[in-house]
């Protein structure tokens, strides 16, 4: 074992001691962005090249900074992302929800099908939808001058279309126009902020995480704003929270002009997003 390896074992315990959910992937992942390789590359560091910022970066993990605002990258489906403070990082539940969309989409007979994606945060969703169904044509939207900064830079050269404003009011020059909206938007109640992880609760913005004492305030003005811009028979995809499942079908009812509104869950097999589409007139 060489050294480098060696101060990982030893890093991943001082990490698994501070209750990081992932000690082991973190601490090859801090050792390879120090270093400058991959993570399958860490033993071709030659002792003499080891680098003490190594324990810098450590101890910023082991005191819950995000993993991913130590590196400031953030990996999402066949993306890497530039994030860091004032955006929401991404996370790995959310591919199961844009795979989902992507497949929808791609069932529609529209040739450039036109998307947008509410509560875009860092792009994600936006630039994958845009990356995996190159014909289409997708508008992401963001309320904070903070993320935005962060969206436009992982934007740039891209086929999305960057927007600042109010997922509730945003866009109304697409409306009746748009195959499929998609978003993640803040879905934890206010009373459960105790609950929350250090690295979303400390570091994640405030406006990005929560939304009323239920958690479904935004995704209520979502479905109003879905409704708007879907075309009839176009369809909404909207993330929550697995506590949430069965509860924000009920949002999208026959009698407010959806049809199909279904659960599904993600990877874990926990309830994840809800779908619905525009009843026809």
């Amino acid at each position: 074992m060489n050294l480098l390896l060696a101060e990982v074992a030893q890093a991943t315990q001082r990490l698994a001691a501070a209750g990081v959910p992932s000690p082991r992937f973190d601490a090859e992942e801090l050792a390879a962005f120090v270093h400058g390789v991959k993570r399958g590359e860490l033993h071709h560091v030659k002792d003499a090249d080891f680098d003490a910022r190594y324990w810098e970066t450590v101890a910023r993990r082991e005191a819950r900074e995000p993993l991913q605002h130590i590196t400031g990258r953030a990996f999402f489906r066949y993306l890497e992302l530039q994030v860091g403070p004032g955006v929401f990082v991404p996370r790995p539940e959310t591919e199961s929800v844009v795979d989902w969309a992507i497949q929808a989409v791609r069932a529609m007979d529209v040739v450039e099908p036109l998307i947008v994606d509410l509560c875009t945060g860092s792009g994600a969703i936006a630039l994958a939808m845009a990356q995996e169904v190159p014909r289409s044509r997708v508008h992401a939207v963001e309320l904070s001058e903070d993320a935005l900064r962060w969206t436009r830079k992982n934007a740039e050269g891209s086929r999305v279309s960057v927007h600042q404003g109010d997922a509730l009011s945003a866009l109304p020059e697409l409306d009746g126009q748009v195959d499929l909206v998609i978003s993640n938007p803040p879905y934890i109640p206010l009373t459960e902020w105790e609950y929350v992880a250090p690295e979303a609760r400390d570091h994640d913005p405030e406006m990005a995480l929560f939304s009323g004492e239920d958690g479904l305030d935004t995704i209520r003005g979502i479905e109003r704003t879905a409704h708007r811009l879907l075309r009839p028979g176009g369809i909404v995809v909207i993330e929550h929270a697995d506590t949430q499942g069965g509860q924000v079908p009920w949002i999208f009812a026959e009698e407010r002009g959806w049809a199909d509104a279904a659960d599904h869950p993600d990877l874990n097999k926990r309830p994840r997003f809800a779908t619905a589409r525009k009843a026809l007139p």
